[in-house]
């Protein structure tokens, strides 16, 4: 019987905290109402504050890719802007300007992309991705896509070595062996920012799969970019060739 009970408050627990989990995760997705939507983009800013300066009451940090509605703006006397922001029905505060972006605001689209162009590896990445999802219709939708294929093709180079690295192949047992390279925890976070790598089996290597290359292709054919997305892809299709 006390087993029973201990498998029971077991089973309860996992279910409180997996429905926990996607809770905060649908929060995290959907914009509060009221206001103008706008996404966390630089999270190093995003001090959420009780008053609109830099001493203000810290609340709480917001997390990069979470959504905001911007109530109202001021700016200190030391020139730095302020959004009034709402974070749920019950929790509004301070944020720095720079530390979001928005649809709404004209030029906001650039301000991202200058902050993609300074970023590295898998912050750039993460960037990349909310200006592709919050920005559908910029005309710098080709830079970043170029700019996000490129990043995702060094990353499967420095995926690749890490996973031969890190994985002991000694103990495998019956599985095939490439499956535990295509099941590397590297790879989990590229995973959610829509990233997908192709596994070479005998270089064993990733390799990314070209996604925002053919976006560029199919959709900004006369852009600047596509020159250099279509040689990208004739490079992909010989190497997965061999």
């Amino acid at each position: 019987m006390k087993n029973l009970t201990t498998l029971f408050l077991v089973q309860v627990s996992l279910i409180l905290l997996f429905s926990f989990t996607t809770e905060a995760q649908t929060r995290k997705r959907r914009p509060p109402q009221g206001g103008r939507t706008a996404v966390v983009v630089d999270e190093r800013l995003s001090a959420l504050r009780a008053t609109p300066n830099l001493s203000g009451t810290l609340l709480q940090r917001i997390s990069r890719g979470r959504f905001v509605a911007i109530l109202a703006r001021k700016s200190t006397g030391d020139g730095v802007v302020f959004y009034r922001v709402k974070v749920t029905s019950r929790t509004q505060g301070w944020l720095q300007k720079e530390a979001v972006v928005s649809v709404s605001v004209a030029g906001d689209d650039r301000v991202l992309l200058s902050l993609i162009q300074s970023s590295q590896d898998f912050d750039r990445l993460a960037r990349a991705k909310i200006f592709l999802d919050t920005f559908p219709r910029s005309p710098l939708r080709s830079q970043v896509l170029l700019l996000y294929g490129e990043t995702a093709e060094n990353s499967a180079a420095k995926l690749s070595r890490e996973a031969v690295r890190r994985l002991d192949l000694s103990e495998a047992g019956v599985a095939p062996q490439f499956s535990y390279f295509l099941n590397y925890s590297g790879l989990d976070r590229y995973n959610r920012q829509g990233v997908r790598f192709v596994f070479d089996r005998q270089a064993k290597q990733f390799l990314y799969d070209g996604w925002a290359w053919r976006e560029i292709v199919g959709r900004h054919p006369r852009s600047p970019e596509a020159l250099e997305a279509k040689k990208r892809l004739e490079s992909l299709t010989a190497v997965s060739s061999h």
